[in-house]
């Protein structure tokens, strides 16, 4: 199986990137005690190749992609930086969702400002909003992609019917869910991804870390084949679809290594059904 994949016909990204939310402060608001460490984090994971970087206009809120430009800019050639827009965040920590258009093109605009961009390379739709119908959020991302702003458009914790009408809208080229080793209810948007040649970007998945604790079969496989736990889930990911880019998120330089070195493990098909 292939290590990369063509995100939107023209950009090749490996299948093992990362998720920056987890560098921000607790409950992702705020800066963390030790800012210098997430931009070591951030460093190192360009130094280990990986060239997709995951992060929102909300984690923080904004502090995120002021992280990646402070850490990054100028950026490498060839890496991917992939934000979103249409959350807001609360001094409680919520997550409410906008999907107004004016709010949309606000963000996207504020994003291109705080990552020191003239175009993003992939923005998605962070969440739909229950009080605006879908085709007008991503009929706005549509405008800001006319206008050079963005070169392709994504969605984040979208359903296949939601999927099917923002396509009729603009081109979609990715899908963020939350999906996993333990976590697979977005198993029929993953198929349809599959179906169309979509990027899927499976979000907390380590599941939320419980994965790199868990004991049965994932610990039977990490132990035959010598990988961590962590890895064996991650490797499960990669080897589920072949349009699967994994994201997985820390603010550890020893956990970087370890995810990313999950790239190189190889489970042989006993292996992946024993886990399935």
């Amino acid at each position: 199986m292939a290590d990369t994949f063509l995100l939107g016909g023209d950009l090749e990204v490996n299948r093992l990137g990362f998720g920056a939310m987890r560098l921000c402060g607790p409950r992702i608001l705020g800066w963390p005690r030790d800012r210098e460490n997430a931009l070591a984090v951030l460093r190192h994971a360009v130094e280990l190749e990986v060239n997709l970087i995951d992060t929102s206009n909300a984690y923080g809120p904004e502090i995120n992609e002021h992280q990646i430009a402070e850490a990054l800019h100028p950026y490498r050639e060839g890496l991917v930086i992939a934000t979103k827009g249409g959350l807001r965040r609360t001094r409680s920590g919520g997550w409410p969702e906008d999907g107004r258009p004016e709010k949309l093109r606000e963000a996207c605009e504020g994003s291109l400002a705080r990552l020191r961009l003239d175009r993003l390379d992939l923005y998605q739709l962070h969440a739909p909003d229950p009080k605006v119908p879908i085709e007008e959020s991503v009929g706005e991302l549509a405008r800001l992609r006319e206008e050079g702003k963005i070169r392709h458009v994504g969605l984040s914790n979208v359903s296949v019917g939601e999927l099917e009408r923002a396509r009729r809208v603009v081109p979609i080229v990715s899908v963020q869910n939350r999906y996993s080793l333990a976590e697979r209810s977005s198993e029929d948007v993953l198929e349809a991804c599959e179906r169309e040649g979509l990027a899927f970007f499976p979000w907390f998945p380590l599941a939320n870390g419980s994965l790199a604790r868990q004991g049965g079969p994932v610990d039977q496989v990490a132990e035959r084949i010598g990988a961590t736990r962590a890895q064996v889930a991650l490797a499960w990911l990669l080897h589920r679809s072949p349009v699967m880019v994994s994201i997985p998120g820390t603010s550890s330089l020893e956990h970087l290594d370890e995810n990313v070195a999950a790239r190189h493990v190889e489970l042989s098909d006993e292996d992946f059904a024993v886990l399935s």
